[in-house]
């Protein structure tokens, strides 16, 4: 499941120190932080999560964070990023 999408970083923060130093911070990228946030969702609602396809992973946690990232993938890709 590799996506080289990652909708760029989620929170960038620019840290100017003095003088003339500056700092990029980019954190998570958006699609670890859309995957997060869908996760978040599919353990809130684990009997809907047990649903889930790929029953050749057998793990449920797997299978959870498979499906968040195939979440992710789609917002991303209805976002246009």
């Amino acid at each position: 499941m590799s996506n080289t999408n990652t909708g760029g970083p989620a929170f960038p923060v620019l840290i100017v120190d003095r003088p003339k130093k500056l700092e990029h911070f980019n954190g998570m990228t958006l699609r670890d932080y859309f995957a997060a946030k869908a996760m978040q969702g599919l353990i809130a609602h684990e009997e809907r999560a047990k649903q889930l396809g790929s029953h050749n992973l057998g793990d449920f946690d797997e299978r959870v964070a498979v499906a968040a990232y195939r979440y992710a993938n789609a917002m991303l890709k209805a976002r246009g990023a």
